[in-house]
């Protein structure tokens, strides 16, 4: 095809796309930053949950940050960004409407926020991926009773989260055997250190130490020295960790839909990001079995949840 009928073809689609939306007037429109299977599985959920609670279809809008960024004047109720690249899309855009961002760890919002010159606000607000704190904590006491020493690794993105930790810790009579890795630091060495004074390794996500080019030589160590990880994710479960703490993208759906419908009915979003309610919890069988533990992770979430609603 000629280079100039496809420019012509593309200019067209691009046009023909701007009108379209700026004539549907959505109520919501959804900003997806892939169309991976996580992020569809997400976006499917919030409009099936959505339609539900009686909102239209058709007042539902599905568009990927490149079509948003064509789209000409929107004017929903609510904007809902679906991962980091689609929050850092609609922070740097200047909307009067409020934006929910989810299906993102909390590290990536506050960058979008850094970035962009904002603050959490109920015009700015998220539903983080990540797990409170509290809750890892609680997991652990349930999972490994007779652990008291929490090894974790803290890098750029995570150590502003250091001292609540400790305090969470300390309340529960747990210690932190802790190692900063600095940006320009080999992890290892920290790594080891931790790992001689802690009865298990806490992964607080920060993709500085947790990420695909380390992750393997994390949990070699780990193992090795019969230290168990727990971590955020069931893909490190999958490929070694003993155990995680983590919400679906169903999940992170069927919340972020029950936050739009309050907004929709009048309320306001929180000022103040919030962490999901809901959550699974991921077992590796063989891991668990070489250290003599027999852990169910039904059970462990029917008993985290339990425990939550009786604080």
């Amino acid at each position: 095809m000629p280079l100039r009928l496809r420019s012509l073809i593309v200019c067209f689609w691009l046009t023909w796309l701007a009108g379209t939306l700026a004539h549907a007037a959505p109520t919501v429109v959804i900003v997806s930053s892939e169309s991976s299977v996580a992020y569809v599985e997400a976006a499917g959920a919030l409009v099936d949950e959505l339609e539900r609670g009686g909102v239209p279809r058709i007042e539902l809008l599905q568009v990927t940050v490149a079509e948003f960024a064509v789209a000409g004047q929107l004017t929903p109720k609510l904007f809902v960004a679906l991962g980091s690249e689609a929050a850092n899309a609609l922070a740097k855009a200047e909307l009067r409407t409020p934006v929910l961002c989810t299906l993102l760890p909390r590290s990536s919002f506050e960058r979008a926020l850094l970035t962009n010159g904002r603050k959490a606000s109920p015009q700015f607000s998220a539903l983080y991926l990540d797990q409170p704190l509290s809750r890892q904590l609680e997991l652990i006491r349930l999972a490994l009773p007779a652990a008291r020493r929490v090894g974790v690794l803290w890098g750029d993105e995570s150590q502003a989260q250091a001292p609540a930790l400790k305090a969470l810790a300390q309340a529960r009579g747990l210690e932190l055997a802790e190692a900063t890795v600095g940006s320009n630091e080999l992890l290892f060495p920290g790594l080891k250190r931790v790992l001689e004074d802690a009865d298990l390794l806490l992964a607080v996500p920060d993709h500085q130490l947790y990420n695909s080019s380390n992750i393997q030589n994390i949990l070699l160590a780990s193992f090795r020295a019969r230290v168990p990880l727990v971590a955020f994710s069931p893909a490190y479960v999958r490929a070694g960790a003993l155990l995680a703490l983590h919400v679906t993208p169903r999940q992170i759906g069927q919340q972020a839909a029950a936050i739009v419908r309050g907004v929709l009915q009048g309320k306001t979003l929180s000022a103040t990001p919030l962490y999901s309610q809901d959550f699974s919890v991921a077992v590796n069988e063989h891991v668990a079995r070489s250290l003599g533990l027999t852990l169910e992770p039904d059970a462990l979430r029917a008993r985290l949840r339990r425990r939550e609603g009786a604080l």
